[in-house]
């Protein structure tokens, strides 16, 4: 499967509904699934180093205004968490390490020990 190297935070986004729209400075003649890869950047609430879901890259538009070219998404499926080491641009994962999970609850409980959470700062008095 196709795959996708991106922030954490945006790919729980992705996975809430509230980002529809990649923003890339480059374009591919590629549309249907594709595997969302957190990048190992550690971001509040995300699990940095893992794919978690696969979405549908319905269709890319270029933008005067951004001077991007928005990828218009979907979410797909959540998939079981696995490590996966991203890279730049689009590249392939094999297709035995995505295993689709159908249970919300239960891709939450599996997924939450993985997110990040930052420690709290003690206040030096």
């Amino acid at each position: 499967m196709k795959a996708l190297s991106v922030r954490g935070d945006y790919i729980m986004q992705m996975i809430e509904g509230t980002k529809k729209i990649e923003y890339r400075t480059w374009q591919t003649k590629y549309r249907g699934p594709l595997l969302m890869c957190s990048t190992t950047k550690k971001v509040a609430g995300a699990a940095p180093g893992y794919a978690v879901c696969v979405v549908n890259l319905k269709s890319i538009e270029w933008s005067d205004f951004d001077e991007e070219f928005h990828w218009n998404i979907e979410l797909r499926d959540l998939i079981e968490p696995v490590p996966v080491k991203g890279q730049l641009k689009l590249f392939n994962v094999d297709d035995s390490m995505i295993t689709p999970v159908k249970d919300k609850k239960a891709w939450k409980a599996k997924i939450e020990p993985l997110i990040y959470k930052p420690r709290k700062r003690k206040n030096k008095r």
